[in-house]
């Protein structure tokens, strides 16, 4: 009987999908879960969540919960992370401050002064995490949904290097059923090719019975000229491949794009929309505890249709040696051959019994390869912070950041950092609160 934790299964609207996905296996029916949550509210709610799933789909799982972290993680098989350290408060935070600097964001959670920062308060907990399962559970996957993945995926690989590590997302996934909604074929008659980064990767093939599908987008977007107002339909008639995420999240990886305002309205970008979305989870949740504590029921809202994520896909490979291919974010060992060594980078895999296995891609394309150059340059420079613990290098990481310096000056930049240092306070570590000195710290690499 295979054993899965849950870590931060207190993200009930992600815990009920993953549930019922894995639940709606016969061959993980009886499985055992193990729920864990620093918050004990939000901890019962996600029990109320796994006997529902039980009930609706007939299984019989093997349900515990504990807000001990190492207790849950004990003879686990596999580990789903999807915390959000500091919740929708530090949220608000990564959007108001740099707001306040003059600089734009739409979902400040991957890449940008808002996902540096929400790297930088996520890699204590994962240090830790990675640290309980390399002693309870030594064998265990750890699969990561916790955004920003790559820099999430290099730390991990950088301060728990033994450990099974593989990030998931589903942004390929609905990215193909999406395009192909748009020529009208159907995406499970389709075969694709996917890679470059987590939340920029590139649709390297899209082929339908061996036809190309890209020539019947091209006529679908000069037929609709709203389809064009998009800003990732807008990159992929500039870079010739459609990248893997919303037009939301694309736009704050590149310069080309939040810096005006005139972009803005004829690409319809939504500024500050994860704001809104952070909020809207926050409701859903409180509606669920307050059903739970009214009558005890919850509302069923879960939609095999939409049974796509990854997570329950790895674990039914485990357990039953069925293979299959999915996407992963995993260290570049060469198999993106243009991009650097040792970086996070997404990538097709092979799971089965034995494990993930990641394929060999080659080369992108020039001017993409160039595009995710830009992206883990900022990656680097986040994880290098950490690991080091230097506080310059968080304003290194974003001087790179190609959307923030295109707005602010290196000094603005400077200041902003110091800013958000200031407003997430504990939540970092210690030697990344300091607050460097430029002149000082260059005459201190020189000596």
């Amino acid at each position: 009987m295979i054993r899965i934790a849950f870590v931060g299964a207190g993200s009930v609207v992600f815990t009920r999908q993953l549930l019922h996905d894995i639940l709606s296996f016969p061959e993980l029916a009886d499985c055992a879960i193990a729920l864990h949550d620093i918050d004990p509210e939000r901890l019962e709610v996600a029990v109320a969540l796994a006997a529902q799933a039980a009930e609706t789909l007939g299984a019989n799982p093997t349900v515990t919960s504990s807000v001990d972290r190492r207790e849950a993680l004990a003879g686990a098989d596999v580990v789903v992370n999807m915390v959000a350290v500091g919740g929708h408060d530090a949220t608000v935070t990564d959007f108001t401050v740099p707001a306040a600097a003059g600089l734009r964001q739409t979902i400040g959670d991957t890449l940008g002064v808002g996902g540096i920062f929400r790297a930088l308060r996520t890699f204590p907990l994962l240090e830790a995490l990675a640290a309980d399962m390399l002693e309870v559970c030594p064998q265990a996957w750890l699969l990561n949904y916790t955004n920003p993945m790559a820099m999430n995926i290099q730390y991990l690989a950088a301060v728990a290097p033994d450990l099974k590590v593989a990030g998931l997302c589903h942004s390929v996934y609905w990215t193909v059923r999406g395009l192909c909604e748009i020529v009208d074929v159907p995406h499970e008659e389709v075969d694709y090719l996917s890679a470059g980064v987590n939340h920029q990767a590139w649709i390297l093939r899209w082929q339908h019975q061996g036809r190309d599908l890209y020539p019947a987008l091209d006529a679908a977007i000069a037929a609709d000229g709203e389809l064009a107002r998009r800003v990732r339909v807008d990159m992929y008639r500039r870079l010739g491949y459609y990248p893997t995420e919303t037009s939301e999240h694309s736009s704050e990886y590149v310069p080309w794009y939040l810096k005006h305002g005139s972009e803005i309205d004829r690409l319809r970008i939504p500024v500050d929309d994860y704001v809104g979305i952070s909020a809207e989870n926050l409701a859903e949740y409180a509606a669920l505890r307050a059903g739970l504590a009214a009558d005890g029921a919850l509302p069923e809202t879960w939609d095999a249709e939409d049974a796509a994520e990854y997570a329950p896909q790895v674990i039914h490979s485990l357990a039953t040696g069925t293979q299959r291919t999915i996407q992963v974010t995993t260290l570049n060992t060469g198999l993106i051959t243009n991009l650097p060594m040792g970086a996070a980078v997404e990538v097709p895999a092979t799971v089965d019994r034995l494990g993930i296995h990641p394929h060999h891609v080659g080369a992108l394309p020039a001017q993409l390869a160039a595009a995710n150059r830009h992206f883990l340059n900022v990656v680097e420079l986040v994880v290098a912070a950490a690991v080091e613990g230097d506080p310059e290098h968080i304003r290194h990481a974003a001087m790179a950041d190609p959307a923030t310096a295109a707005v602010l000056t290196v000094d603005e930049i400077w200041s902003l950092c110091d800013a958000m240092v200031a407003a997430h306070g504990d939540a970092l570590p210690a030697s990344l609160r300091r607050t460097p000195v430029a002149a000082e710290g260059a005459k201190a690499r020189r000596s």
